[in-house]
């Protein structure tokens, strides 16, 4: 099991963003979320102690304990039949996180639902906050959504979205082992798998930007024309990207109570206009994006990477700072997560040690370092990562009088600096470093001590490469 200090994944794909070949090679999915929750909000009708106040036409509003509003009745009673003929009139499709409660009410928008072959995924058994639920409770109300779904749609949901969920959602959703996918996650344009508890979990993540519900926030869209812009320029962008070999997913989510306000709906059918003039965008459902990433992104094995092993950081890196293992053991001691499971991540963890050490500590790291083609590389008494770096760079077959010239520049520069020179010689000639080497004799003591610093961390950094690649050819 991995053993990361800090939970959260900050890294995501980062430089390493999968090569995405999109059905029809799409330079964008687009996925429109249609969200049903009208009939399954807090209602005193439901047993609730108060009307809902979330996500209504009146930002900043309170529930009205023991009243009712009829707010979320026109998202049933107009709004829903609204959208749905906007997204039909552009032959487009859609996904519905539809709440179970507010399904079960809905006998005729559940068949229109069905008819226009949209994907009916669970947005959960009320419209309701999950936060101060206990994982009991939230796993019960889990349980009823799925069977009250199957009842009423015909089949069970293989897509999840909670929207207001707790810190056990997502994991209670992977442990229930039938959805193909989980939304509850903001966290990137594309798909990606997590590993819950040693089960690989797809998440095809949402978005709370490209959604209507900025409409009923403070600092949200004030009218048609706003939001029409910033999808309309989410969209362009990702195109941009996609075009250039990066394609990625868009999400766009919809409320029937807001968006199918006509002036709203108006920028929906503006946006759905103004993508019908591509012929590079795939509209899909979620669960036709999700089954397109099983088959061409399936999840990797469970184990993690070198941090995540298990194995021990000191011991694994200790070489990485020559003859310096104090630097990996304080670099152990730090927090970590996925991030830093790379070779860059590393080298960061390793820097920060090195750096927060006193001068002192530093120069005993810098004399640790063998002199280039000096004496100890004569007697083959280097170290392994030394010996093949100093061959690398061809210091391992110098002529007499290239010999004789390193070993005059090693003895002045030693002389000047009181420390070794020292050059991440990886990728280098013998006669770019001696011209280096010679430029370098220069410097003012205090300049070269930073600059020797510098050094030793790319060397660090090319070590530690170094170790993830062996482990990558020991598969």
């Amino acid at each position: 099991m991995p053993t990361y200090k800090y939970p959260r994944d900050m890294r995501g794909y980062g430089r390493n963003v999968p090569d995405v070949v999109w059905p029809g090679n799409a330079s964008v999915a687009l996925q429109i979320v249609v969200n049903y929750e009208e009939g399954g909000e807090n209602c005193i009708l439901h047993g609730d102690e108060a009307s809902e106040a979330f996500l209504s036409e009146i930002v900043g509003a309170e529930s009205w304990p023991g009243r009712r509003q009829s707010i979320y009745e026109y998202g049933a009673r107009a709004g829903f039949w609204r959208l749905l003929n906007v997204v039909k009139e552009f032959d487009a499709t859609a996904t519905v996180f539809g709440v179970a409660t507010a399904l079960a009410r809905s006998p005729s928008q559940v068949s229109a639902m069905i008819e226009a072959d949209w994907e009916v995924a669970s947005h959960g058994l009320k419209w309701i906050e999950y936060r101060d639920f206990s994982e009991e409770e939230e796993w019960g109300h889990m349980q009823q959504a799925i069977a009250l779904h199957r009842s009423v749609v015909g089949e069970r949901p293989f897509g999840w979205y909670t929207g207001r969920c707790s810190a056990n959602t997502i994991r209670l959703a992977a442990k229930e082992g039938g959805f193909h996918y989980v939304s509850d996650s903001y966290a990137d344009d594309l798909p990606y798998w997590i590993d819950v508890e040693g089960q690989n979990q797809l998440v095809v993540p949402y978005t709370l930007d490209a959604n209507d519900m900025r409409f009923a926030t403070a600092q949200g869209f004030n009218s048609g024309d706003q939001f029409f812009a910033y999808l309309r320029d989410t969209l362009e962008l990702l195109r941009i990207e996609g075009q250039a070999g990066k394609p990625k997913m868009m999400s766009v989510g919809l409320h029937c109570r807001l968006a199918g306000r006509p002036g709203r709906a108006q920028a929906l059918r503006k946006f759905l206009e103004h993508v019908r003039t591509m012929d590079d965008i795939w509209i899909a459902r979620r669960i036709d994006i999700a089954h397109h990433w099983m088959e061409n992104h399936p999840a990797e094995s469970s184990e993690f990477g070198i941090l995540g092993s298990g194995r021990d950081f000191a011991q694994l890196f200790a070489e990485t700072f020559e003859h310096s293992p104090w630097v990996a053991e304080n670099a152990g001691r730090l927090e970590m997560g996925r991030a830093h499971d790379s070779p860059e991540g590393v080298h960061s963890l390793l820097c920060r040690a090195f750096r927060d050490a006193d001068w002192a500590r530093k120069l005993e790291v810098l004399n640790a370092h063998p002199d280039l083609a000096g004496k100890l590389a004569a007697q083959g008494r280097l170290t392994g990562r030394s010996t093949s770096e100093q061959s690398s760079a061809g210091l391992d077959s110098l002529t007499d009088p290239e010999r004789a010239r390193f070993l005059e520049m090693n003895d002045r520069y030693r002389k000047k600096f009181d420390f070794p020179f020292i050059y991440a010689v990886a990728g280098s000639g013998k006669d770019e470093i001696a011209a280096v080497f010679e430029r370098r004799l220069g410097n003012e003591r205090d300049a070269e001590f930073e600059e020797a610093c510098r050094q030793v961390e790319r060397i660090a950094l090319n070590r530690v490469r170094a170790i993830y690649n062996e482990r990558q050819q020991r598969g």
